[in-house]
């Protein structure tokens, strides 16, 4: 092959390529989200958003590829003072989005480092201006005076500041221990009252219950009282009256006397015995029964028709020829009728007051009656016989008119 033939080939060849690289570098698909400078002889042209770009080859550029989407950038912990002279570290988290690719471009060199020390400077002064308290309490507030500072700062940069967020505020260990004292003791503070709070509500309840509890019983014991007393009244009322239906004599009251003798003298203990008036009046009724009743004398010497026997049996004996001596038998007999007569008024004294007496109440009580006829008719006869020795009388008529025994 000839020499002016090879360097044919090899001008093909470049031209080849050249309009290759040409045809590469005039073509331009721009991705979405991104913005790509485009400069021509060194000039700012145009911005190239998403899409397919022509392109001058040899004449224009690519400056710069901008991301258009919202971008997330977090600054190590920065040292700031506080206005009560306490150095704290605090991590801030910025999120801004461009809005001018051109600005961005053209306006700062490194709009990230920008932010960065823009966002550090406008902390301290927000922060030195606040106490360990407020800062710690204020995050709120030290967000939105941080983002209206960055948002005028970076807005001629063609930056939008959307938030700012401080992620961690770090006081110093030995702030650290005293606020978690502080803490713990006011967290104590708080549960101690509480707990008074609560001991407090409970003795108020407690007490409230116990007042009402014993107003309550109170009140149940004054009714009791009342119903008890009621209930008594009536019972003395009811028994009152049903004596004064039953007309009740002395022998009635004599009669309950002798029931209630066995259990009064039931025990051992020294005991007082009373007897009324009205029992003795009725012992005397009961021996006037059976013929043994102590009349006084006529002239008012107090001497009694016994006693006047013994003194005069002369007198006597004429007394016995006007009146006749009365049968042991008949009198036995009269003073056991007497007994069942006062046994049956007993009886019914308590029907009419509603409180019989019990069938073995009356059979206990039926004895004394016996032995009282049997003691009356035994002091009859003794009499009769004592006269009988002193007239010379024994039972055989002497004459007529003579009593008959």
């Amino acid at each position: 092959m000839e020499p002016g033939q090879i360097v044919g080939i090899v001008i093909v060849a470049l031209l080849a390529i050249f309009i290759i690289v040409a045809i590469a570098r005039a073509v331009r698909i721009v991705p979405q989200a991104v913005a790509l400078i485009v400069e021509r002889l060194g000039r700012y042209n145009s911005t190239m958003y998403a899409g397919l770009h022509f392109l001058i080859p040899f004449v224009d550029r690519v400056r710069a590829g901008v991301d258009l989407r919202e971008q997330v950038v977090s600054f190590p912990p920065q040292p700031v003072i506080t206005s009560d002279n306490l150095v704290v570290s605090i991590d801030t988290v910025i999120y801004f989005q461009v809005t001018d690719p051109k600005a961005a471009t053209y306006e700062i060199a490194n709009y990230i480092t920008g932010i960065e020390q823009l966002t550090v400077t406008t902390l301290r002064n927000v922060i030195g201006s606040m106490d360990l308290e407020q800062t710690l309490t204020s995050r709120d507030q030290i967000n939105g005076q941080l983002r209206g500072v960055l948002d005028d700062a970076t807005g001629r940069w063609g930056i939008r500041v959307n938030r700012v967020e401080l992620k961690a505020i770090d006081p110093p260990a030995s702030v650290q221990g005293s606020m978690e004292q502080q803490m713990r003791a006011e967290r104590d503070r708080r549960a101690a009252i509480l707990t008074a709070e609560g001991v407090k509500q409970s003795q108020i309840l407690t007490a409230e219950g116990e007042r009402q509890s014993a107003i309550l019983r109170a009140e149940g014991q004054a009714q009791a009282a009342i119903l008890r007393a009621e209930g008594e009244s009536r019972a003395i009322l009811q028994v009152f009256e049903a004596i004064h239906r039953g007309d009740a004599d002395p022998k009635l009251l004599a009669y309950q006397y002798l029931q209630m003798l066995p259990q009064i003298a039931n025990g051992t203990s020294s005991k007082m015995w009373i007897v009324p008036t009205e029992f003795t009046a009725a012992l005397q009724g009961m021996a006037g029964a059976f013929g043994l009743t102590a009349q006084p004398a006529p002239d008012g010497s107090g001497e009694s028709a016994t006693e006047r026997v013994r003194r005069e049996p002369s007198s006597f004996s004429d007394a016995l020829g006007e009146h006749s001596l009365e049968d042991p038998g008949e009198a036995l007999r009269k003073a056991q009728g007497d007994v069942d007569e006062f046994t049956h008024e007993a009886k019914q004294a308590g029907t009419l007051t509603k409180s019989p007496f019990p069938p073995g109440t009356t059979a206990g009580q039926q004895p004394y009656a016996d032995i009282e006829a049997e003691e009356q008719a035994r002091l009859a006869e003794e009499e009769r016989r004592r006269h009988e020795g002193e007239t010379g009388q024994f039972g055989t008529p002497e004459a007529p008119g003579a009593p008959t025994q």
